[in-house]
């Protein structure tokens, strides 16, 4: 008979793998954030206007740049969180286009997907 959930016990070793990563992503939100509150960090407050204006151009693109990370770090938290949810409901690791379950490699490398390899490349055929 074919498998089509993965145990608790696996279900488990998943969790911790996901956990393991949002801690690591919200460590790295948090230190973004703080970069993005701390205004004028490179002390060019006493310069002359010529360079204040060069700074505040490249501050700008760097705020952007950080803005832009630190979005994509919260939508990566937040499909973490959802897997996490699917690992309550015990739904985890079973492709939302298939059926099928994930192999456990690809949710090790990639724990908040939800669709198999299969269905991955056949969306862009």
């Amino acid at each position: 008979m074919e498998k089509t959930r993965y145990s608790d016990s696996e279900l488990e070793e998943f969790k911790a793998i996901i956990e393991k990563k949002m801690a690591q992503a919200n460590e790295e939100l948090a230190i973004l954030l703080k970069s993005l509150q701390s205004s004028n960090e490179n002390g060019t407050d006493d310069t002359g206007s010529v360079y204040k204006t060069m700074e505040d151009g490249s501050s700008t693109l760097q705020k952007e740049s950080i803005s832009q990370m630190a979005a994509r770090l919260k939508k990566f938290i937040q499909n973490l969180q959802a897997a996490l949810v699917r690992i309550e409901n015990r739904t985890y690791g079973i492709c939302r286009v298939t059926g099928n379950l994930i192999s456990k490699e690809r949710l090790k490398a990639v724990p908040h997907t939800t669709q198999s390899m299969a269905a991955k490349v056949n969306q862009y055929k």
